[in-house]
């Protein structure tokens, strides 16, 4: 094995480590934010993505915020227990049931997001925009390339 293979796979951990440690310290910032609102990080991620793409069905939700499947129906519940989503079947297909946002939910969350978007900016602060910009384009080649890997 090389001088070059070996700095390779050693950089290579390293930033995986890095990668991690820091992706573990943005989400626990992230999460005391959430929980300020009362929410949990899944029920939070299914309630913005409704309030941001409209009327879901509940069967895609999972995918989409990358929750499994079995565990979208107990969040549907939890949130419609908060009176922030609520069930409207399908009228084209009795197996389809939507989670769709009340008035409640829209006005919480037009109420929190500002403040959540707020909380994410001053997370992100370490890095000036033009940093940003360039790590985002390099995590995405970083990450399709790791999907094929």
């Amino acid at each position: 094995m090389g001088i070059e293979t070996r700095k390779e796979e050693e950089i290579s951990l390293k930033l995986f480590v890095v990668l991690t440690r820091t992706l573990d310290a943005i989400k626990k910032s992230v999460e005391k934010d959430i929980r300020r609102y009362g929410l949990n990080t899944t029920e939070f991620a299914v309630l913005e993505f409704i309030y941001s793409k409209g009327e879901q069905p509940i069967q895609k939700i999972g995918e989409k915020v990358l929750i499994s499947s079995s565990s979208i129906t107990y969040v549907v519940d939890k949130l419609e227990k908060k009176n922030f989503l609520k069930r409207v079947p399908s009228p084209e297909d009795r197996r389809i049931t939507f989670a769709s946002i009340t008035e409640e939910g829209k006005r919480f969350m037009d109420d929190i997001f500002p403040q959540h978007q707020e909380t994410i900016a001053r997370i992100m602060g370490g890095l000036p925009l033009e940093e940003k910009e360039v790590l985002l384009t390099q995590l995405k080649k970083l990450g399709f390339h790791a999907k094929e890997a």
